[in-house]
């Protein structure tokens, strides 16, 4: 259907703007053919709105002889012959309201008209000419937007197509390095292994039930968080501990599943594993002025290589946080005094 048919109001305006082109009409028939102007606007404002209706048309004939994709030549055949045949409507219309007019209003109406038929049929063909460019340029707008409409649908797909395969990648990993863990404890504490396994279990449950959607609330995330540390807290004993400082105004912030999950992973395997006494991971949050601020920090072997430090899921987290947020989210990760700081800023979306 037209686009201008779709809605009342765009018609109105659409045949409100036919006025100026009446009022032209009713001009040349007072200047050229002698008409009064009560005349003259009696005939042209009717023909302009029957005229206008005739000049949908081209919309459809545009559509079926797309440029690009149809010769110029076929193009300008088709659409010269429309508006050679649009123009010899328009004076039959013309001609048949001037001697309806006419009989009943004025004399020799029918007469005066008749002789500025020819400029007439001019005036309406160059009218439709116009009209089917205006509709190729509205065609041109139109596959303009469906192209960026295309455009930002591909781009929303290779973005969650992108944080899948990330957060795909991040699961397997924690799975992997718990297995290990529970595998390599049952050789020392059987008891500590099942009590474990039971933590382990209780944290995919709902690991799995979160993490299957996009974004979570930030309590639900501490709590993910929190549920892992104390799986690991089985493992070290004593050598782990844990503290969260979370403002309460902050438990309402939406922030992407499992975001905090690789970080604290990290924090014990390549900082509290590596210290024979252990040490604390600290988990902080606070907000402001519509940010988010996350901080994680623990203890780590200065004397170990820095490269074992930095792994997949910093990398993960950086890689998610740009792919939601662009540059309206940063990730900085810092390391002095045997302390290893990952800093998170992201907007607080409710």
């Amino acid at each position: 259907m037209h686009p201008l048919l779709v809605a009342r109001g765009r018609l109105s305006l659409y045949l409100l703007a036919w006025i100026p082109l009446a009022l032209l009409l009713a001009y040349l028939l007072v200047m050229m053919g002698g008409l009064g102007w009560v005349e003259a606007l009696t005939l042209s404002l009717p023909l302009a709105l029957f005229y206008a209706l005739i000049c949908l048309a081209p919309w459809y004939m545009c559509r079926a002889l797309t440029l690009g994709s149809t010769s110029i030549l076929k193009i300008l055949e088709y659409h010269s012959a429309a508006a050679a045949v649009a123009a010899l409507v328009w004076i039959v219309a013309g001609k048949g309201l001037a001697l309806v007019v006419g009989h009943y209003a004025f004399a020799d109406l029918n007469q005066r008209f008749s002789r500025e038929l020819p400029l007439l049929w001019g005036i309406g063909a160059l009218v439709y000419a116009l009209s089917v460019a205006l509709h190729y340029l509205l065609l041109s707008v139109e596959s303009s937007k469906e192209a960026e409409t295309r455009e930002q649908e591909a781009l929303t797909l290779a973005r969650e197509s992108e944080l899948k395969a990330l957060k795909a990648q991040i699961n397997p990993h924690f799975l992997f390095n718990s297995l290990n863990s529970i595998s390599a404890l049952a050789t020392v504490d059987g008891q500590r292994a099942r009590d474990m396994c039971i933590k382990l279990s209780d944290f995919l449950r709902t690991t799995l039930k979160l993490g299957e959607k996009q974004r979570i609330t930030l309590a639900d995330e501490l709590a993910l968080a929190k549920a892992y540390l104390e799986v690991e807290q089985v493992r070290f004993g004593a050598r782990l501990r844990v503290e969260i400082e979370a403002n309460a105004d902050c438990n309402h912030c939406v922030v992407p599943s499992l975001v905090l999950q690789p970080l604290v992973e990290n924090a014990v395997k390549h900082g509290i594993a590596g210290l024979v006494d252990g040490g604390t991971i600290r988990l902080e949050a606070h907000c402001s002025e519509g940010l988010l601020r996350l901080k994680i920090s623990n203890q780590f072997d200065a004397e170990s290589p820095a490269a074992s430090r930095h792994g997949l899921g910093l990398r993960n987290v950086r890689d998610r946080l740009r792919a939601l947020y662009e540059n309206r989210a940063r990730v900085d990760a810092t390391s002095a005094d045997s302390h290893f700081v990952v800093e998170l800023e992201l907007p607080c979306d409710e």
